[in-house]
């Protein structure tokens, strides 16, 4: 079988994995975050932290919930870190630095997982798991609630309120995640993944010395590591570790978990505001997006340009022989469009146009499908920018689930919009112009410069990925990067909740004859244009001056 045809039948066999899934969790979902009752673990949950459950909150309200919630975690993870030298389980580990430290911490607690450390070189058991992997859950049931609050919001109306956040919170771990998780992690652990609390123990004698590795609850960590667009790896290598990921199905598998969840999100947007036809327009521009993604990446990995490639089947530099061209281009494709960060293969060692797509994959603002959450709150806020642009071709006040686009919401969603690229520029043009950052760089000319735009870029939109090659472990970049993931990741929903709360007020418009029919293939379209546009305009400059520059002279 050719490199390329195997390539296409894992792609096929994904999105029909993912067909199966997609009505069932999704209505699943809307269960979660529409039901009146409480499971007894969750009684007990909100006792212990004082919570109501049943407290309706306006958007201030819930927004103080997030942040509140997000605080407490970034300085728990912080003095767990800096404390880890005295703790047991360390397997001999010094405590972390403190501008690590709290790069680790903001990485985190924002769903980015960025890494400037060694996994296995840095962290022991007890930061792994009930530091690393704890957050790893909390996060991720942050980003839907803000989701299903956002979603509330285009559902209730002559009203304030869009739920409590605690409830949210709580039952995205206990009834989606968890569950999730503990599936994944048996299935992980079955097809070879290690699942231990052992030390560093030596693996083989070489001519050099010898080597060793230590073990770790890792298909634990790393079910919830793909659920819930994590990405943050036990090992340095991510996911390119045997341990962490031994053969192409469980490569297979964790592209699915990165993608099931995100894709299930928008049958529960229709569901939850009356009409699923809506939530399948919304995954027809994801898919658009993403399958035009994985086609060029294909293209790019796959074209020959000398007798190396010829014989290999395509550019094999950074790629596990084992998961090949196609699976890793799923995999970076897949990756870079969810905010999940892991990586089977190294995108600094991709074509030039190819670590191009990566790129691009966070610059569209990581919504096809996005991340766990964030990725349909983001798409929802396009569709208010794409029917505000088509109200202003037809002359009309816009409307998008019988709300009215005004002035008030306008402003949230240019607002969302423009928070994230104004981190990345501003922040690359920094590190350029200063002398200190640059020498992190390994490479000089357009692919150093795309060192420093990837990794600002990652840490903005909450990737977490990494291009390689750069020496992020410096006070520059564990300060700079942290503070943009911190803002990037809470910045937007600010504007994400005020925009809910301003929708959750309305009162329903009546559809007439000259509403735009936003359940039809022709405002998937002007979407999907809507995001090319947007994000071309906006970071077509720094990509030509890298990826771009890089690809046309290879």
């Amino acid at each position: 079988m050719s490199p390329v045809l195997a390539g296409v039948l894992q792609l096929l066999a994904l999105i029909a994995a993912l067909a199966l899934a997609y009505v069932p969790l999704g209505n699943h979902l809307a269960r979660v975050y529409s039901s009146d009752r409480h499971l007894r673990a969750e009684k007990w949950i909100y006792k212990a932290i004082g919570a109501d459950p049943n407290a309706g909150m306006r958007w201030p309200a819930y927004l103080r919930g997030v942040l509140a919630f997000s605080a407490a975690g970034v300085f728990f993870l912080y003095a767990l870190q800096r404390l880890q030298g005295h703790l047991p389980g360390s397997l001999g580990f010094r405590s972390i630095d403190p501008d690590q430290a709290f790069n680790t911490a903001a990485s985190f607690v924002t769903n980015t997982n960025w890494q400037s450390y060694y996994g296995e070189q840095a962290m022991g058991h007890v930061v792994q798991t009930a530091g690393l992997a704890v957050q790893n859950f909390v996060s991720a049931a942050v980003g839907m609630a803000v989701a299903v609050a956002l979603v509330r919001g285009f559902a209730r109306s002559r009203t304030g309120e869009l739920g409590n956040f605690w409830s949210d919170l709580v039952r995205g771990v206990v009834r989606v995640l968890l569950p999730g998780a503990v599936i994944a992690a048996i299935v992980l652990v079955a097809c070879g993944v290690i699942q231990n609390f052992s030390g560093i123990h030596e693996v083989g004698q070489f001519s050099g010395g010898s080597q060793q590795w230590n073990g770790g609850a890792v298909a634990s960590q790393e079910a919830v590591k793909e659920l819930g667009t994590n990405g943050g790896g036990y090992f340095n290598a991510n996911s390119a570790h045997p341990f962490e990921n031994p053969t192409p199905f469980t490569n297979l598998f964790e592209i699915f978990l990165m993608l099931v969840i995100p894709v299930a999100l928008t049958r529960t947007f229709g569901v939850m505001v009356g009409s699923v036809r809506q939530g399948y327009a919304i995954l027809a521009t994801m898919a658009t997006i993403w399958v035009g993604f994985v086609a060029l990446m294909m293209w790019t990995e796959f074209q020959h340009h000398g007798p190396a490639l010829d014989i290999a089947g395509g550019a094999m530099e950074g790629k596990e022989t084992r998961i090949g061209v196609g699976a890793s281009s799923i995999f970076a494709v897949s990756t870079t469009l969810t905010s999940t960060g892991a990586v089977d293969s190294f995108h600094s060692s991709f074509t030039g146009l190819g670590g191009g797509i990566t790129l691009l994959g966070m610059q569209l603002g990581e919504i096809a499908p996005g991340g766990t959450g964030s990725g349909l709150y983001g798409m929802l806020v396009m569709a208010v920018i794409a029917v505000f642009v088509a109200g202003l071709m037809v002359g009309r006040t816009p409307e998008y689930l019988g709300k009215k686009i005004g002035v008030r919401q306008i402003k949230f969603a240019a607002l969302y919009i423009l928070i994230t690229p104004a981190l990345v520029l501003v922040l690359t043009a920094a590190a350029m112009a200063l002398s200190t950052p640059g020498h992190s760089m390994t490479n000089a000319g357009a692919h150093g410069f795309s060192e420093i735009l990837y990794a600002y870029t990652s840490a903005a939109n909450n990737n977490g990925s990494a291009f390689a090659g750069l020496n992020a472990d410096t006070q520059w970049f564990n300060t700079t990067l942290g503070l943009a993931m911190l803002l990037g990741r809470f910045l937007p929903m600010v504007f994400v909740l005020a925009l809910a709360g301003s929708l959750a007020g309305q009162r329903p418009v009546p559809a007439t004859a000259g509403t735009l029919r936003t359940e039809k293939p022709l405002f998937a379209g002007l979407l999907v244009g809507a995001i090319i546009v947007i994000t071309g305009l906006t970071y077509f400059p720094a990509l030509a001056l890298g990826p771009l520059a890089e690809g046309l002279a290879t």
